[in-house]
């Protein structure tokens, strides 16, 4: 870990351009196993995230400057945590703290989150912050699967 200042604030229209670069990354999306969206698409997302008033969504800065998100939201009657994070932000500790600065926004346990095998780095961020594995999935978007864990912090 790193010294280096670490704060959680409302994401707002400022930080999506930042996010929306972040996630064009070959390299982050592929570690996340998540595909980037185009502009429009990324924007309404972003707009239906800020709108839900079930959810929580923050950006995470890094001495000032946008170095990802954090959210949490409802779905299927689960609520899930999602992050993201900048790849020039990787390998700091930033996503541990922004994560464990997080979770006591979103009262409702069980937590769960959703993570590719292969991110071995947010594997440990999810593990640090108190969530265990409690099984594996197989997820198909119409080409070839993609193992994921889904961890949970029960409390």
């Amino acid at each position: 870990m790193t010294d280096t200042d670490v704060h959680l604030v409302e994401v707002a229209p400022e930080h999506l351009e930042v996010l929306y670069e972040q996630q064009l990354d070959p390299e982050a999306t592929r570690m996340a196993a998540f595909p980037s969206r185009d502009r429009d698409a990324f924007m309404a997302h972003w707009a239906k995230i800020i709108a839900n008033p079930t959810g929580t969504a923050r950006a995470i800065l890094v001495d000032g400057r946008v170095a990802g998100n954090v959210v949490a939201f409802a779905a299927g009657g689960e609520t899930l945590v999602g992050y993201w994070l900048g790849r020039e932000f990787w390998g700091q500790g930033i996503a541990t703290r922004a994560l464990a600065a997080f979770l006591p926004l979103v009262p409702a346990r069980p937590l769960l989150a959703h993570v590719a095998k292969h991110n071995v780095g947010s594997i440990r961020v999810l593990e640090k912050c108190g969530f265990t594995i409690v099984r594996e999935e197989r997820v198909t978007d119409g080409g070839e699967g993609i193992e994921e864990l889904v961890m949970e912090l029960a409390h």
